[in-house]
């Protein structure tokens, strides 16, 4: 199974990076989803969830307060000012 290798990072430290079979983003006009192999694209995000689907089938959601998304076809990026686990969230 192809994977995409996906790194989040806040302004204070990075809060995720590891491999994933799909990435969901809340884009400026609406979600986007990115599998290995996506077009290159970089994008403003809007508030909000981004979800990574690893291998195994489980998902992971972290809250986003902005950003940019840099997808290239072996690395999803996502810079944010704040960016947390939402497990971590009240």
């Amino acid at each position: 199974m192809a994977t995409i290798r996906v790194d989040i990072v806040s302004a204070e430290k990075a809060i995720f990076s590891g491999e994933a079979e799909m990435v969901f983003a809340p884009a400026m006009m609406g979600e986007v989803g990115i599998a290995p192999g996506h077009t290159p694209l970089v994008t403003r995000l809007a508030p909000g969830e981004v979800r990574v689907k690893h291998p195994d089938g489980k998902e992971e959601g972290f809250y986003v307060s902005g950003g940019i998304l840099e997808v290239q076809p072996k690395v999803v990026t996502v810079l944010s000012d704040t960016a947390l686990r939402a497990e971590d969230l009240d």
